[in-house]
């Protein structure tokens, strides 16, 4: 008996492709041969839209890069500026931004295990993780006056001072017995685990080939967070999460841990930010700021991996060249080797663990 080989299209348009993704698989009967990521179907121009704008014109844009996590991009354009510009940002700003940040980071993967769960057929956790998302949601709004764009953080600071502490200690006093109740039904879940363990097997050799960052590396046990050596993180008290089943169960047990080490992070800014006075800060005056001639660099730890910016200046008050580095982009690229071998109806659970989000890839 013969199987014929097939090829199929997966996306663009797919309700589990988390954006605008084409697959194009070929198959001998259920089994993937071979996977290739056709990208650029959102039509971004981010990167383009910079050498046209000031920087304080780009930065409100910076936070649609990861819509899910737009802090980090805003942060990143604010160490480019800051840096080039030679402004050392006080301590209770950079408190002020690990805050921010951390709880961004439980939001994306809120959002991350309710989708990805969703992908597999289980409805109820996508209903209970935007239960507490909510929350954080509701508190950025106090701060930012938005719910998704922040454009909070700016050039030397940010913009106003922190306030609503109290929510926040009630977001990560509700937050851990929240995070009980999503392993009760999922982790051991027999149907879960069927569906996850030993499934798109990321070893770490692969994983740093095809410069794989964020949890996704950990998972496969490659001991890489770039918190350790950010000053921004200097002086917090929180540990990487290193698991080594390199399948998309561990994918997912590593974001799970994550969270919980993101409200240990929180905690200890929330203790500084009580004790502190009122903020005290030298903006950058956004009025001709033109960075000096060079190249300039900063990366962060985001929730899909590392992210990066570059920007070339020729003095000018916008970027001669700008580029972003987001984790999605190479996941994407993953596809290719991690779906191989694999069957069609876990081509969405291994793609769904990686965490990807389309904007990251058509910047």
């Amino acid at each position: 008996m013969t199987t014929t080989r097939l090829k199929l299209n997966l996306g663009p348009q797919h309700p589990s492709t988390h954006g605008v993704l084409r697959l194009l698989l070929e198959l001998e009967g259920e089994k993937i041969l071979s996977c290739e990521p056709d990208i650029g179907y959102l039509h971004r121009g981010m990167e383009k839209m910079a050498e046209k704008l000031s920087y304080i014109q780009y930065l409100p844009l910076v936070d649609r890069i990861d819509y899910l996590a737009g802090f980090f991009y805003s942060e990143l354009l604010c160490r480019i500026v800051e840096s080039a510009c030679g402004i050392e940002i006080p301590d209770k700003v950079k408190v002020i931004r690990v805050l921010m940040l951390e709880l961004n980071r439980i939001a994306s993967h809120l959002l991350w295990v309710g989708a990805f769960l969703m992908d597999l057929g289980a409805t109820s956790p996508y209903f209970y993780v935007f239960r507490e998302r909510e929350m954080i949601l509701r508190y950025f709004e106090k701060i930012t006056g938005q719910r998704m764009m922040y454009n909070y953080f700016i050039f030397g600071g940010v913009r106003k001072d922190i306030e609503f502490l109290e929510d926040v200690e009630e977001i990560i006093s509700v937050l851990p017995s929240k995070i009980d109740d999503y392993e009760k039904i999922i982790t051991d879940n027999p149907i879960f685990i069927r569906r996850t363990e030993n499934k798109g097997i990321l070893s770490p050799d692969t994983a740093v080939n095809f410069a794989i960052t964020g949890v996704n590396l950990r998972a496969s046990g490659v001991d890489y967070d770039c918190r350790h050596t950010d000053e921004l993180y200097r002086g917090f008290d929180f540990k990487s999460i290193i698991l080594d089943g390199k399948d998309a169960w561990s994918r997912y047990k590593a974001r799970i841990l994550e969270m919980r080490e993101s409200i240990n992070i929180i905690k200890q800014a929330l203790d500084y930010l009580k004790k502190s006075n009122p903020l005290e800060q030298r903006l950058i005056p956004p009025i001709n700021l033109k960075l000096p001639e060079g190249d300039y660099y900063a990366e962060i730890e985001a929730p899909r991996g590392l992210a990066s910016c570059y920007v070339r200046s020729d003095g000018e008050d916008k970027p001669y060249r700008l580029k972003w580095r987001t984790g999605s982009y190479y996941s994407v690229n993953l596809l290719r080797r991690i779906l191989k071998g694999e069957y069609l109806n876990d081509a969405i659970a291994i793609a769904g663990s990686l965490d990807i989000i389309l904007p990251e890839v058509d910047k």
